[in-house]
């Protein structure tokens, strides 16, 4: 369908929605006017012609609604052609091959996507200003041939006129959601007031000595709730047939890529983009933000910057996301086709000749990378983040695990200080020695479950064995980190482990734990182990 037809059809849609308020309007009058004709008079006619008015209030306002609210836009570095020479040519000459007028602005994002913008006028009937959006998660893990042809995909939707449509598209939504949220709102309202009348009624009757009645507002607001259907039935529609011509614009931007960068370079791409994206989280959540609740960050430019390292160290996990796509069958109301068709779809094109050649990292497309993603990480970060230590890897899973370790060695912490011990593992150790049974005290103090609460006699103790040998443990680990005698060590393909002192320190330390919750305990071999 071309960008006319598509325009006609938005318009099409979006006048749909003003003839539905203008034929309820009409409805809404005629009832009305057959109540005055009917001769009907009173109450009942009062509250009719009541009822229609209030019901046309959230038509009128949906109608009316003359300003499309406009989304915030995302957080990021914009970066001009003097300070980008490299990126902005590329971009450029990906424009001309595509066929389009070139972005006016390039913000690099802390995303792993990409995207544009038009701020289009008269509801997409004049072009504005075009925002190209790249995310420097993505640019990471691209090369230069697979994020041109991410680039030209980009291009693929200016070309074919699918950001001037956005406004248009964009207000008919809006107004709808407006609309249906009007009526539902008046609906609570009208069902909250009853509820409270009804509320006071009862509170009446029970200070009289009565029975209450049980509360009941099934009928009430329900003219309203009517009203909402009918716009979420049109809404529905409404978004079946302009989702899918997103579809499409999307498999059309995907034959621009194709143009562009070959179809094994969009094809790859694509694939990568399935993995980059998982990474990203799992490194964010993992990895960057692990210091946080010691308020610890990686050092400048590796907030986003360190992800690199992820995708090589788990090259082999990643592969499998490559090759299995998600084929899920796509929903009327899905604004892209399944990943699994559209590469499909790439892949049995013909062979250009052009296959997967390797090139240089994409990241090498900016002049300093590093600064770059200093920039984007003062840009997207909060203050709060920005204020917190910088440290480097080793430092911050060490310190991190050890803040952690130490935070959840409060529990055993606070059991044994209700047993009137102290804080640490001597004070536990000397506690055992002068009663072995204040460990059975200390461990009843742990969070159980319900077999382990009513357990008594042997049964409990067993129950209470493995949650004591782990808090002790807990203890031994805040004791050797805090000495510089054990330390955390970083995997970027495994999680974080903790490095004991040379030898046989690990097997040592499991029997001297062993030895402290045994039915008669030893603690010298612990002591001993730990230099106590």
């Amino acid at each position: 369908m071309g960008a006319s037809l598509r325009a006609l059809r938005a318009l099409v849609l979006l006048a749909g929605f003003y003839l539905l308020g203008l034929v309820l309007l009409a409805v809404l009058a005629g009832i009305d006017i057959a109540v005055v004709a009917s001769g009907l008079h009173g109450l009942a006619a009062i509250k009719l012609v009541l009822l229609s008015l209030v019901l046309a209030v959230p038509i009128v306002r949906g109608m009316f609604m003359l300003r499309t609210p406009t989304g915030d836009p995302l957080p990021g570095v914009s970066v001009t052609e003097g300070r980008e020479p490299v990126l902005w040519r590329t971009v450029r000459e990906i424009a001309e091959q595509v066929g389009t007028r070139a972005p006016d602005e390039i913000v690099l994002i802390a995303e792993a996507n990409a995207g544009v913008s038009e701020d289009a006028r008269l509801l997409g009937l004049r072009p504005g200003a075009r925002r190209l959006y790249i995310g420097l998660p993505l640019m990471t893990g691209l090369d230069e041939m697979q994020l041109r042809a991410v680039l030209a995909h980009e291009m693929g939707h200016y070309a074919n006129l699918d950001t001037r449509l956005t406004p248009l598209i964009a207000r008919g939504r809006t107004q709808l959601l407006r609309t249906v949220g009007h009526f539902h709102d008046r609906a609570d309202a009208k069902v909250a007031k009853e509820r409270a009348r009804q509320e006071k009624k009862a509170e009446r009757r029970i200070a009289a000595g009565k029975k209450a009645k049980e509360i009941d507002t099934t009928g009430d607001g329900v003219m309203y709730r009517a009203m909402a259907a009918i716009y979420t039935g049109y809404g529905k529609f409404y978004q079946r047939a302009t989702l899918s011509g997103a579809r499409r614009q999307e498999l059309a931007a995907d034959l621009a890529a194709v143009r562009v960068a070959g179809r094994d370079s969009t094809a790859s791409a694509l694939r990568e983009l399935n993995a980059i994206g998982p990474a990203q989280d799992f490194y964010m959540d993992s990895y960057a933000t692990l210091g946080v609740g010691a308020r610890l960050l990686p050092l400048p430019g590796q907030v986003f910057g360190g992800l690199r390292r992820l995708l090589d160290a788990r090259a082999e996990e990643l592969d499998d996301l490559r090759r299995e796509l998600p084929q899920e069958p796509t929903s009327p109301y899905d604004s892209h086709p399944a990943l699994a068709e559209r590469v499909a779809r790439i892949e049995a094109l013909p062979d250009d000749g052009r296959g997967a050649r390797p090139s240089r990292p994409a990241l090498e497309l900016l002049t300093d990378a590093r600064t770059t993603l200093t920039a984007v990480e003062h840009a997207v970060l909060t203050p709060e983040a920005l204020a917190m230590k910088r440290v480097d890897w080793e430092d911050l899973v060490h310190d991190s695990m050890a803040h952690y370790v130490g935070e959840g060695a409060r529990d055993i912490r606070a059991a044994v200080a209700a047993e009137g011990g102290g804080p640490d593992l001597r004070s536990l150790l000397d506690a055992v020695d002068a009663d072995p049974a204040v460990r059975w005290r200390i461990a009843d103090h742990f969070p159980k479950s319900e077999q382990a609460a009513s357990a008594t006699g042997r049964a409990a103790r067993e129950f209470a064995r493995p949650a004591l040998r782990r808090a002790l443990n807990q203890l031994v680990t805040v004791e050797l980190t805090a000495r510089d005698e054990a330390r955390w060590q970083l995997s970027w393909s495994d999680s974080a482990t903790l490095r004991y002192p040379a030898g046989d320190f690990e097997e040592r330390l499991e029997a001297a734990l062993d030895a402290v919750v045994a039915d008669l305990p030893d603690t010298e071999p612990l002591r001993k182990l730990v230099h106590l």
